[in-house]
């Protein structure tokens, strides 16, 4: 799977906003060339946390996955799914869904390089995380 085939996969659910941090918009020079998938049907960033990321290069504070030079990480927050409680692989597995190297705790899970053996299932659950966050959104919007 490249890049651009996982963000047209996630730009077709409904109300998406994607930040595509770069120069000169205000966001840490270490986010450039990620992308963060929010729900968000108004077009306003939402607070909190993104349902999904894609990144392109490893970063200071987690276990290395040998991003960079065109390998990238999709992380996706996978709170509720049995999918994160049977992720099991080292940071650096290659299309293998594994814990993510950092917030495995807080439910989110990661492939590294996704390919052919991942495919289906980053597509289940990313729809299955823009679900969670809609029905979240719908919940504090309902008035």
């Amino acid at each position: 799977m490249t890049i651009e085939e996982i963000v047209r996969q996630v730009e077709s659910l409904d109300g998406v906003l994607t930040l595509r941090p770069g120069p000169g918009d205000g966001s840490p020079e270490l986010a450039w060339g990620d992308l963060f998938f929010y729900y968000a049907p108004d077009g306003v960033l939402p607070p909190g946390q993104p349902f999904a990321t894609i990144i392109t290069k490893d970063y200071p504070d987690e276990p290395s996955s040998g991003l960079g030079n065109g390998a990238f990480r999709v992380n996706i927050d996978a709170r509720g799914s049995d999918r994160a409680a049977t992720a099991a692989g080292a940071p650096t597995d290659q299309d293998t869904v594994i814990p993510h190297p950092a917030y495995a705790e807080l439910g989110w899970i990661s492939v590294v390089q996704p390919g052919e053996r991942t495919a289906a299932t980053i597509g289940h659950l990313l729809t299955e995380a823009h679900d969670h966050v809609r029905r979240r959104w719908n919940r504090r919007h309902e008035q």
